[in-house]
């Protein structure tokens, strides 16, 4: 198995922090919510959010931003009601063959992070079929979590490391985060600078637990249908207002370049 060299872990290490996120992490909350306060169905609000991913997509396009990472599917969302989890599957099955071509022209690069074992085999051959055509892009990755959840991740990550090395079970001491990274779902990627959830809740809902340790969260009570360009602005406003310390004092890090 051969596994490319992760970035650095703000544990560990020290990252390169600057005006513009590099990477903004996106729960899409608020769809149904959205849509039952204009009393229409719920899969109205769907298919609304859709239309907010191109413009969130296009705007990090303006900003340079290189990754971009959603999360469309918890691990927990199959607890929904089933036509709309069947809504859900639906039209994710037509932004995959609406949209694919749109993403490669424009240097998007997508990719799908989760189990996706469990979508039906149709599902399954467009995602694939969708990361071929755009693996060449360079411009935005941009990552759609789909049947993830955080604790999936770490889990998952463990027993294939273990997989790999067995002789790891002997010596457990042995075990630190450089050999944990790279089996993790997003071991290529740096982690997030900006953690975005719309819709009023206040909590990451089992979304990047590992990833997010150092990331700066900023919560609205927009509902995903409504973010617009100018609502992620002004949470890169708001980003920009932080200090980032990653564990030091307010001195030391005015003391990095």
């Amino acid at each position: 198995m051969t596994m490319s060299s992760p970035p650095i872990s703000s544990t560990l290490a020290i990252p390169r922090a600057s005006d513009m996120p590099q990477h903004v992490a996106i729960i899409m909350d608020g769809n149904g919510r959205w849509a039952t306060a204009r009393r229409l169905p719920r899969a109205a609000g769907h298919v609304k959010g859709v239309d907010r991913v191109r413009e969130i997509v296009n705007a990090c396009l303006q900003h340079g931003i290189g990754n971009l990472t959603l999360f469309a599917f918890s691990s927990e969302n199959w607890r929904r009601p089933k036509d709309e989890v069947s809504l859900l599957m639906r039209l994710f099955i037509g932004v995959l063959q609406r949209e694919v071509e749109r993403l490669r022209e424009h240097g998007v690069r997508l990719r799908v992070i989760g189990d996706v074992s469990r979508f039906e085999p149709r599902l399954q051959e467009l995602i694939a079929e969708a990361q071929r055509q755009t693996g060449a892009s360079d411009r935005l990755v941009l990552t759609v979590a789909a049947n993830y959840g955080g604790r999936w991740d770490i889990l998952n990550g463990f027993r294939r490391m273990l997989r790999d090395h067995p002789e790891l079970a002997q010596d457990v001491d042995a075990i630190d985060e450089s050999k944990l990274l790279p089996y993790l779902a997003m071991h290529d990627a740096p982690e997030p600078d900006l953690f975005i959830r719309t819709g009023g809740e206040q909590r990451v809902s089992n979304f990047l637990l590992w990833q997010l340790a150092y990331t700066e969260l900023y919560f609205t009570d927009t509902f995903w249908p409504d973010f617009t360009s100018e609502e992620f602005d002004r949470a890169i406003a708001s980003y920009r207002m932080r200090e980032r310390r990653f564990g030091r004092t307010s001195a030391q890090a005015e003391e990095t370049p």
